[in-house]
């Protein structure tokens, strides 16, 4: 009896030596190395602002005398919006109407009556006085024939001289009014015509404006999203009555550091993080401001997203994250299973043979520096120190020694997230 109480407590003490000399073995979680797209991304907060918009300014000062629409409206470019009380407007441009039909006919006569008839009276009072001159002349010979035949008196001879001198003047005066007529009269009797129907146009056109601007009309398609106004208030010119905004399509605007927007160019696929929307939008890139921005030495990066349903709203704050580059089959690990010591050096715990053990089964985590590359949300592109297939320790890493004994736990690949 003595002898087997020995034997089982010597057996008891061998046990619990063994038990005692045996690493423990840790239960971590498998991951296997594999290939997939992953993204390089440039993440963000960003303002909406809407693809277009107006403040609708009136440009005279005049009670509204009656609004056409709300705000909520959804309107056309070229749309009547309102109307300002315009009859003293009207007044005026009838008016100023009147002025323009009267000129019109003015310049009609001039151009097709009044001048041809002066030149025609004109060309007239010439040959009467060419006719005169030469009557004179006629009576001024026959006077001083009689008169050096001793048949006349000098004074008889000397009155023909004068009436012959007066006719004389007449016919030149004549003569040089007719060839004014033709030479300058003409154009600038129908240059004063024209310079006074023009006159009378721009009044006019003047008091139409003036009219013109009494009606309110949008310049963009849009929906109203401003409306300060009721009817009969003073809407004063400069200040403005409406607003417009085109939301079919907003632009999310963020300023990005200049080192991660030189990484961006239009084109680049985005999505953004909207408050209160399950899903994320589609968008775009359109714009990387080619300047710094002076304040905050960042560059602004401008999106583009469709807005069916106007769900989103200017002036929200969203989050983009923007495709920089797309890099296919890329070594791909889950973040958690890096580890970065304090020098900046990173490794992973590698799944691998125990070389200290007979039994070919038990499996080592065997810590292993490797060289990443860009990050893909939860994961990592691997540059160097692995290959495909290889299986590495995503949860529980943290604090294991190296070579330490490991659970055989079934490996759960990387899935190839093959991006399209």
């Amino acid at each position: 009896m003595t002898t087997v109480l020995v034997s089982a407590l010597g057996m008891l003490l061998a046990c619990s030596g063994t038990a005692k000399d045996e690493a423990p073995v840790v239960p971590v979680q498998l991951v296997q190395v594999a290939k997939a797209t992953l993204e390089q991304k440039v993440t963000a907060d960003a303002v909406l602002f809407p693809i277009a918009q107006s403040a609708i300014v009136p440009k005279i000062s005049a009670p509204v005398q009656k609004f056409l629409v709300n705000r909520g409206s959804h309107v056309r470019a070229g749309q009547l919006l309102a109307v300002l009380e315009n009859r003293d407007l009207a007044a005026a441009a009838q008016e100023n109407k009147g002025s323009y039909d009267q000129a019109q006919a003015q310049y009609a006569t001039t151009t097709a009556a009044d001048l041809p008839a002066e030149i025609q009276k004109a060309q007239l009072d010439a040959q009467a006085a060419k006719q005169q001159l030469d009557a004179q002349q006629k009576v001024y010979d026959s006077r001083q024939e009689l008169f050096q035949q001793g048949a006349l008196p000098r004074k008889e001879l000397d009155q023909a001289g004068v009436d012959l001198t007066n006719a004389r003047n007449q016919y030149e005066i004549a003569q040089k009014h007719l060839d004014a007529l033709n030479a300058v009269g003409k154009q600038q009797t129908l240059k004063s015509a024209k310079g006074q129907l023009e006159s009378a146009q721009g009044k006019y056109q003047g008091a139409a404006a003036q009219l013109g601007y009494s009606e309110v009309r949008s310049p963009i398609n849009g929906i109203i999203t401003d409306r300060p106004l009721y009817p009969g208030e003073m809407a004063a010119a400069g200040t403005p009555l409406l607003t417009v905004m085109d939301i079919s399509t907003v632009t999310a605007r963020a300023h990005i550091p200049q080192q991660s927007a030189a990484l961006l160019k239009s084109g680049n696929k985005a999505k953004i993080t909207v408050p209160g929307l399950d899903q994320p939008m589609t968008g775009k890139v359109s714009l990387v401001s080619p300047a710094l921005d002076t304040n905050s030495t960042t560059v602004e990066v401008w999106m583009q997203i469709e807005n069916p349903g106007e769900k989103l709203k200017p002036g929200t704050t969203v989050q983009v994250s923007m495709v920089a580059r797309s890099l296919p089959g890329a070594l791909a690990v889950p973040a958690a299973a890096l580890l970065t010591a304090p020098d900046g050096i990173t490794s992973v715990m590698v799944e691998s043979t125990c070389s200290d053990s007979k039994n070919a089964s038990d499996r080592c985590a065997l810590q292993k520096q490797v060289k990443t590359g860009i990050r893909d949300g939860d994961r990592v592109q691997i540059v160097e120190g692995l290959h495909e297939g290889d299986k590495v320790v995503a949860s529980g890493a943290y604090g294991l020694p190296d070579k330490s004994r490991i659970t055989t736990a079934e490996a759960k690949p990387e899935a190839k997230n093959e991006k399209e």
